[in-house]
């Protein structure tokens, strides 16, 4: 009961910061994602490009340059301490935002998939009943690409709960403030607490299986 009592604020933490992370992604990443399925613009790849870039890059170097823009002289950094009276550095805002940037690919590849798979056909139907674009994305869209949707739900949370490097970089390792799952893991590690280590990571394991086996079965069911 102890040690469970010393490990609660980091996972409790970690739940708050998936939970958020993810409800932020998904508004933010249908209107996108779509974006990007339907979109014929020149700069698309650009745009591409960028949102992919998190699966590519080093986290630590995206939590850098965040670090650096959360700066109390830079725009975002100075904007916000302005507001709140607190640096966005090493808060759960800045974990919150360098979250979301990092695992914005998790959630847009499964929703451009699904709507990729829908094609135009559904919304050429709806157009000739006289629904709008968007009319016909509310009520034909999203409806059929509701696998899709829970997909990158479960990828985004799931992604979020074992981030490392990047919450490392912007948050630190403040118990109770910043401490998540992963840097709770490595500090058991560090002082040869094994015990937990393993308990920790046995969690985090478990889940990262289950969001994959739910995510891949979505994604059989979708191609049927």
């Amino acid at each position: 009961m102890e040690m469970f009592s010393e490990i609660w604020p980091a996972i409790w933490l970690t739940l708050q910061l998936a939970f958020f992370s993810t409800l932020i992604l998904m508004i933010m990443s249908v209107p996108l994602a779509w974006w990007l399925t339907v979109s014929t613009r020149r700069f698309k790849p650009l745009i591409e490009a960028l949102v992919t870039l998190p699966l590519v890059l080093p986290p630590t170097v995206i939590g850098f340059y965040l670090l650096i823009l959360m700066s109390p002289n830079a725009f975002l950094g100075g904007a916000w301490m302005s507001i709140t009276g607190e640096t966005l550095a090493f808060s759960f805002a800045g974990l919150l935002l360098a979250s979301v940037i990092y695992s914005l690919p998790f959630a847009i590849q499964p929703l451009r998939g699904a709507f990729e798979t829908i094609g135009s056909s559904h919304r050429e139907v709806a157009a000739t009943l006289g629904a709008s674009p968007i009319q016909a994305f509310f009520s034909v869209v999203l409806p059929l690409s509701r696998r899709g949707l829970l997909s990158a739900a479960v990828l985004s949370f799931a992604h979020t709960l074992g981030e490392f490097g990047i919450v490392l970089m912007v948050g630190g390792n403040i118990p109770g403030r910043t401490r998540v799952i992963s840097i709770e893991i490595f500090n058991r590690v560090e002082t040869l607490d094994y015990d937990v280590a393993h308990l920790l990571s046995a969690g985090l394991l478990i889940v990262s299986f289950l969001a994959l086996t739910v995510t891949y079965f979505l994604g059989r069911e979708r191609r049927r």
